[in-house]
């Protein structure tokens, strides 16, 4: 077999065997295929699309291109939970310590940000010292002990999704259903979780913009899981206008640790409490939905979630502080607000544009080797369906260059209509 036979049969609409999906990844993860076919092949990929079996094919042999996690012997149930990408979209980072505070290890492998959506990774960096790079030793020994761990993909599982993932951001492939889906699930299997939540993001600032794409995504990845012994699950969530109100890394981490503390927008508090339930019932602690989100209010009311999250930065090294006394993240340089224009009601607030406008400040990255400014971003303080008055504030800009305020300006205004 040679790779550029396998991309042309690819281009040329035709479905590729088990083997050869096989030898594709297998040579692009150990650098036989270089970079621009497998550049090529997710283009063709994007085009053409792939067939569920190709799909699950796919998805398994990057699981496979790596190690694959067997967490039997370290936690009773391990459970997993994953969002598409969106704009705003902090949940894990609240999601995770209340879950883990009822009783039920989590060991989440994020990613980094992908074009106008946002990573986990990113935003937990705002944290000193937290460390996204625990090896795999490192992750099985705190989910032991801790109950809890919250890191990037280490360097021997999937490794041929990691090589994919960077390349994907930067060849505009990233809204590929096939591999937004294997991409997913092959961190899910590799990393050894027994039961998975999808959150998959529908709307303006999501990869599927329709509901329609967002169902299909949704089943392609629950038939992924079956497949592979996994219990999974999908929830369709809403991405037309941003989740919450902060956009931007450590802007997000302030919104995230204040969720834990009750206080959080209704949007966002009200996602993070049905997806928690979502997982505590799929990983056998609650009896229904209503007893998990039961649990998932107490973890916050009682303070043990908040106190899950300090054991958590604490164990990768973070500066707990920075949980305790939000005011030492480092702040933008300049803070400019864009008032309402006129009275009226907002109808629409489009999560895309303000998530292109967020990586225009720096808040993400237009190209692979580019680094993120931590402080930059948006606070946005009216919502759709929200009343305003003329000369109330609609957004905050927080910018460290003076020169991109007037260029993300422009872009979040468009999105806001009233």
């Amino acid at each position: 077999m040679r790779a550029v036979d396998i991309i042309i049969k690819k281009r040329d609409k035709q479905e590729l065997t088990s083997q050869e999906i096989e030898f594709f990844i297998k040579g692009f993860t150990n650098g036989e295929i270089p970079d621009y076919q497998a550049s090529s092949f997710a283009m063709a990929v994007l085009l053409n699309g792939m067939t569920p079996f190709e799909t699950a094919d796919l998805t398994l042999a990057m699981a496979r291109s790596g190690q694959v996690l067997d967490l039997s012997k370290v936690v009773d149930i391990a459970v997993d939970k994953h969002s598409s990408g969106g704009v705003g979209d902090k949940t894990s980072i609240s999601v995770m310590p209340m879950v883990a505070a009822c009783g039920l290890p989590v060991g989440k492998m994020s990613g980094r940000g992908l074009g106008f959506s946002g990573g986990t990774l990113d935003k937990l960096e705002s944290i000193p010292g937290y460390r996204v790079d625990l090896t795999t030793d490192e992750f099985k020994q705190q989910l032991k002990e801790k109950g809890i761990v919250l890191t990037g993909q280490s360097l021997d599982l999937a490794p041929a999704d990691g090589k994919m993932y960077a390349l994907r951001d930067v060849t505009g492939t990233v809204p590929s259903m096939p591999l937004i889906a294997s991409s997913i699930m092959c961190k899910k299997i590799a990393s050894g979780a027994n039961a998975i939540v999808l959150d998959v993001k529908t709307g303006l600032g999501a990869f599927m913009q329709t509901l329609e794409e967002a169902r299909e995504l949704g089943n392609l990845m629950v038939d992924i899981g079956r497949l592979a012994g996994r219990k999974t699950v999908a929830l369709l969530s809403d991405m037309n206008q941003p989740l919450g109100s902060a956009v931007g890394n450590s802007l997000e981490v302030i919104e995230a640790i204040e969720l834990l503390r009750g206080r959080a927008p209704k949007d966002y508090y009200e996602h993070c409490l049905h997806v928690t339930a979502h997982v505590l019932l799929l990983g056998q602690r609650a009896k229904d939905l209503e007893e998990g989100r039961a649990m998932a209010q107490k973890s916050i009311d009682d303070g043990s979630a908040l106190e899950t999250f300090r054991v958590l930065v604490q164990a990768q090294g973070g500066d707990v502080s920075y949980v305790d006394d939000m005011s030492k993240y480092t702040r933008a340089k300049y803070v400019e607000v864009l008032n309402a224009p006129r009275s009226g009601f907002i109808s629409q607030v489009h999560a895309r544009i303000v998530g292109e406008a967020s990586v225009v400040l720096g808040a993400g990255r237009a190209k692979k080797s580019d680094s993120v400014d931590h402080a930059v971003g948006f606070l946005i303080h009216k919502k759709v369906g929200d009343k305003v008055q003329a000369g109330e504030p609609l957004f905050e800009i927080h910018a460290n260059d003076e020169a991109k305020i007037d260029r993300s300006a422009q872009g979040s205004t468009l999105g806001a209509q009233l």
